[in-house]
């Protein structure tokens, strides 16, 4: 009786694995589909962009941006957005804060006493 319970549950289980596999399967094949269309969709919309301008676009032209462009393009931005910053002298003061006396701060108190 017990065998027929597990079985029967089991089956539950294995139902349940593969549907939520496939689900996860399905969604990250969805997703792949996705952003592989993305790039084509948005030059296929700039190669319409620039024939509507009137500006010489050959079909065969890349569109895309180099490394060296794109590395150039992050640099600057990145330096745009830390721009807020103030520059510093570079110049330390060091001034000396005399403070009263704390036993808290004392460190004979923090130290371990052992006696043997």
């Amino acid at each position: 009786m017990t065998n027929i319970i597990l079985f029967a549950n089991m089956e539950y289980g294995l139902i349940v694995t593969l549907v939520g596999y496939s689900i996860v399967l399905l969604a990250l094949s969805f997703l792949v589909a996705i952003y592989l269309t993305i790039p084509k969709l948005l030059n296929a919309y700039t190669r319409q962009k620039l024939k509507r301008e009137g500006k010489k676009c050959a079909e065969n032209d890349s569109l895309q941006l180099s490394g060296d462009e794109s590395a150039a393009i992050a640099t600057a931005v990145f330096f745009i957005l830390n721009e807020h910053h103030d520059l510093e002298s570079g110049t330390i003061t060091i001034k000396r804060v005399i403070k009263s006396y704390s036993p808290w701060s004392s460190k004979i108190y923090s130290m371990n006493n052992y006696q043997r």
